[in-house]
C-alpha cells in the first residue's frame, strides 16, 4: 500500500521513521506534503521519502492518508483536499481535539481512524490509543495497527470517548513523567551530585523502575511497600509526598487535561478549528 502525510512535522517524521525501519512501508511508497519546502527538504534527506507542497497531490497519492496537522489548520486542509478522496482511502487523523464527526463533516468521507500517539514514538517506545468508523474493515484495521504497532503499543477502543481520555492520560503524560524527572535530577543536584550524575541515577532508576513494574505481577503499591521500610527513609519520604499531596495533584493535573481536551474538542466543532491552542 502506499501512504500518505499530510504534515510531516515531529509526529509524522516519528511515523516514517518507525514504519521505514520496519519495514511495513518501502520509502518510495511514502510521500509528505506541507508547506515549507526547506522542511520538506529535510525530511526527504532523512528518510529518501516523495515530498510535494501540494496536499492534493499526496492525497491523490496515498491508500492510507494521515493528518498530521494542527486543528487550526485542518478546515482549510480539509476544504483543499475533501473533492479529491476516494471511497475507498483511509484517513488517519492524529490531531487532539477534533472529533470523528467533524471529520466526515468536514471530509465527506466515511472511512476514518481516529489516533492519539506519543512522543516515545520517535524511539518505537510509544502509546496509542485508537478508534475507527465502522466502514474501516478488518483488513484496513490490521494494516492500521501494523503502523501504530511500529511506534511502540497500540490499544483499540470501539467507543470515542476512550481517545479523548487517553489524550489527557498518555498523549500528554510524557509530560508529567518530564517534569518529575527534571525535578528528582534538581534535588539530586541540591545534595550534591552533579547534573551528569544526578541525570544517570535519575533516568535508571525511573527506567528500572517501570520496567520491574511492568514485569511483576505485583501491584504497584506492593512494589512500593517492598522498598519502603517502616521508619526508613522511604518511608520519610513518601511521608512528605502525601503530605504535600502528590497523588492529588497527578490526578487532577490528568482530569484537568482531560477538561481541556473536551473543550477543544466543542471549540473545534463550533468554531471551524481556528484560533485553538
Amino acid at each position: 500500500m502506499k501512504i500518505s502525510f499530510i504534515g510531516t512535522g515531529i509526529m509524522a517524521s516519528s511515523i516514517i521513521k518507525c514504519i521505514t525501519e520496519k519495514k511495513l512501508y518501502k520509502k518510495e511508497d511514502i510521500t509528505g506534503s506541507g508547506p515549507r519546502l526547506k522542511s520538506l527538504e529535510e525530511v526527504k534527506e532523512k528518510f529518501g521519502i516523495n515530498i510535494t507542497q501540494n496536499n492534493v497531490e499526496a492525497t491523490k497519492s496515498g491508500e492510507i492518508v494521515i493528518l498530521s496537522i494542527k486543528p487550526q489548520v485542518f478546515p482549510t486542509i480539509a476544504e483543499e483536499i475533501k473533492d479529491t478522496l476516494s471511497d475507498n482511502q483511509i484517513i488517519i487523523s492524529i490531531m487532539a481535539g477534533v472529533d470523528i464527526e467533524t471529520l466526515q463533516k468536514e471530509l465527506l468521507h466515511k472511512k476514518i481512524v481516529r489516533a492519539m500517539p506519543n512522543t516515545p514514538a520517535q524511539i518505537g517506545e510509544g502509546m496509542t490509543v485508537w478508534t475507527s468508523t465502522k466502514e474501516i474493515i478488518t483488513n484496513e484495521r490490521e494494516e492500521v495497527e501494523k503502523i501504530f504497532s511500529s511506534m511502540g503499543k497500540q490499544l483499540y477502543f470501539e467507543e470515542e470517548q476512550y481517545v479523548d481520555m487517553a489524550t489527557a492520560l498518555s498523549g500528554t503524560g510524557p509530560a508529567y513523567v518530564f517534569l518529575f524527572l527534571e525535578a528528582m535530577i534538581a534535588a539530586g543536584v541540591h545534595l550534591g551530585f552533579s547534573r551528569r550524575d544526578s541525570k544517570e541515577l535519575v533516568y535508571q532508576t525511573t527506567l528500572g523502575s517501570a520496567l520491574f513494574a511492568i514485569n511483576s505481577e505485583k501491584h504497584t503499591s506492593e512494589l512500593r511497600d517492598m522498598v519502603t521500610s517502616p521508619g526508613g527513609t522511604s518511608a520519610d519520604a513518601l511521608y512528605e509526598m502525601e503530605k504535600g499531596s502528590f497523588r492529588t495533584i497527578i490526578e487532577k493535573a490528568v482530569y484537568s487535561a482531560f477538561k481541556r481536551t473536551i473543550y477543544l474538542k466543542e471549540f473545534v466543532k463550533k468554531k471551524g478549528g481556528t484560533n485553538v491552542s
